[in-house]
C-alpha cells in the first residue's frame, strides 16, 4: 500500500512538473507576460488548460506520455490560432469579436452599449474613472475585446492608437482623424510601403506617418 501511494504520488509531481514547464513554454512563445485574459479565445484557453491539467493530473489510467500527447496538442492549437488572428483579421474578429463604437461625435449609441453588456451606470463609472463626466465632450468612445475602452476626446490631433498594427488597417483610427483606407494605402505606397502585409506598426503624429516594417 505504501509503495502505491508513494508511486501515485511520484506521478502527480511528474504531471505537475510537465504541467508547469509546458505552460512556460507557451506563454514565452506567444508573447504574453502573463495569463490575464484579454480576448474570449484567451478565456476559452485558460479555461482547457485547467481542465486539461485538473482532469488529467491525478487520474492515474492517464499515463505521462499519453499527458505530455494532450499538452503537446494543447501547445500546436494555442501558436496555431495565434498564428491565424494575427495574419487574418477576419478570423481574429470571429475568435476574439470586433470593438465597438460607443459614443461617436458626441452622440451615445445604445444598441452598442447593450451589446457590450455595459449598463448606463457601467459606463458614466467608465468614462468618470477616465476623467470624463460628458459623453457629449467626447468624440469618440470605443470598447475593446478585453473590456478596456479607447476615449478619444475632441481636438485629440494625435491619436494615441496606431493606424496600422500586424498588417491591420485600423479603421475606427483613420475615422477620427478623417481620413480612409485609400488615403493610408496610397500615403503608404508614396512612401515605399505596398504591401501591407509587411508593416509591423504604423503611427500618425503631427500629420506624418510613422512607419516600423519587416
Amino acid at each position: 500500500m505504501l509503495s502505491f501511494f508513494n508511486n501515485f504520488y511520484f506521478l502527480v509531481a511528474i504531471k505537475l512538473l510537465i504541467g508547469l514547464l509546458s505552460l512556460s513554454f507557451v506563454i514565452n512563445i506567444s508573447g504574453k507576460g502573463n495569463l490575464a485574459p484579454s480576448n474570449a479565445s484567451d478565456q476559452i484557453q485558460n479555461y482547457v488548460l485547467g481542465g486539461i491539467i485538473g482532469g488529467t493530473i491525478y487520474n492515474s489510467a492517464i499515463t505521462v506520455l499519453q499527458y505530455i500527447l494532450i499538452l503537446l496538442l494543447w501547445c500546436i492549437v494555442i501558436l496555431g490560432l495565434k498564428w491565424i488572428k494575427t495574419n487574418n483579421r477576419f478570423m481574429g474578429q470571429l475568435l476574439d469579436g470586433q470593438p465597438l463604437v460607443l459614443v461617436n461625435h458626441g452622440k451615445l449609441n445604445i444598441a452598442n452599449c447593450r451589446r457590450a453588456g455595459l449598463s448606463a451606470h457601467d459606463l458614466s463609472f467608465k468614462l468618470r474613472a477616465a476623467g470624463y463626466y460628458y459623453w457629449e465632450d467626447l468624440q469618440r468612445v470605443v470598447v475593446e475585446q478585453n473590456g478596456q475602452l479607447l476615449i478619444i476626446p475632441y481636438g485629440e490631433e494625435n491619436p494615441k492608437y496606431p493606424l496600422v498594427t500586424d498588417g491591420q488597417i485600423q479603421t475606427d483610427i483613420l475615422e477620427i482623424i478623417g481620413k480612409d483606407d485609400t488615403w493610408l494605402t496610397e500615403t503608404l505606397a508614396g512612401m515605399g510601403y505596398r504591401d501591407l502585409s509587411r508593416i509591423f506598426l504604423v503611427e500618425y503624429r503631427d500629420g506624418k506617418l510613422l512607419v516600423s516594417a519587416f
